[in-house]
């Protein structure tokens, strides 16, 4: 069954909501956000959120803010990772709460309305992902906006990021399809090539080639008649991350886009370690944008 191609409708990004650690992953995240702040006018807020005090047997009375020693040094390095000079003419807010990393982040971006959430990734997979979870997950799994994971072995950021060749990965599913506005709209913004990416199930050697056929035509009609940027389309055999990777890697792409599932309400699914969004972020050669399925 074909699939109806969406209109193209341009994205805004007003304001970016930029999640730090003010770790090195943070910092290549950070870069990124100011570029992205530059060419779309956006206001970058730059928030840390200081985890909450431990709960203690017997209350003690809490420690006034002046003299907290702890808040003093989180408040030292949220102004050390600003002291940057791409931030010094973009419009930015400095955001440090303590709280839960969640409840902070949410109340953010409903306050701000923000438009896209930046966040470093440390990569983390396997059994360590499962037992320390991932800062950057717990964010795009229940964001309602687009967010861009960063990971800080992508290399330095040039002094203008050139989105050049955009990966968009579909199955057609719902989840997926959420995410294509989103990838019609930033090839368009920077007039990039917009690859899509079909990973069929293996089939006999015989049929394969029918099934690349009859893939490849319903890549093609995710596309608008309309759409300005050239396309590529890729059909192939493999496990879906495995093939995502590849492919970015191949295609020396600046940007890969997906669909993601909300979390589930048991928080497990997403954490597997073979989540397919999860390894992706987690080593992919360039940033991702995830878009989380309403």
């Amino acid at each position: 069954m074909a699939t109806a191609s969406p209109a193209i409708t341009r994205i805004a990004i007003n304001n970016i909501l930029l999640a730090t650690d003010f770790s090195e992953a943070s910092k290549a995240a950070l870069r990124y956000a100011c570029n992205l702040a530059r060419s779309y006018g956006s206001t970058i807020f730059v928030t840390h959120v200081v985890p909450p005090e431990p709960y203690l047997a017997v209350p003690l009375e809490p420690v006034p803010i002046d003299l907290d020693i702890f808040w003093s040094r989180e408040k030292q390095s949220m102004a050390e990772f600003v002291a940057i000079k791409a931030l010094e003419e973009i419009p930015h807010e400095n955001i440090l709460q303590r709280g839960e990393l969640w409840d902070v982040i949410s109340t953010v971006i409903d306050s701000s309305k923000v438009d896209l959430v930046i966040a470093g990734t440390h990569g983390r997979k396997g059994l360590k992902k499962m037992v320390l979870g991932s800062v950057a997950e717990k964010i795009y799994r229940q964001a309602k906006c687009p967010v861009l994971t960063v990971r800080p072995e992508v290399g330095e950021l040039s002094p203008s990021w050139q989105v050049k060749r955009i990966l968009f990965a579909t199955d057609f599913s719902e989840t997926s399809l959420h995410a294509l506005p989103y990838a019609l709209s930033l090839a368009e913004e920077n007039h990039a090539t917009l690859i899509f990416l079909n990973v069929a199930p293996l089939v006999p050697y015989q049929y394969k080639q029918s099934v690349i056929d009859a893939t490849s035509k319903r890549l093609q009609a995710l596309v608008p008649s309309e759409f300005p940027c050239e396309s590529d389309f890729v059909v192939c055999f493999d496990f879906p991350a495995e093939a995502i990777l590849q492919i970015a890697r191949d295609r020396q792409t600046d940007l890969i886009v997906l669909g993601v599932n909300r979390r589930t309400a048991a928080g497990l699914s997403s954490h597997l370690p073979w989540s397919t969004a999860s390894e992706v972020v987690s080593t992919a050669p360039c940033p991702v944008l995830t878009v989380r399925a309403l």
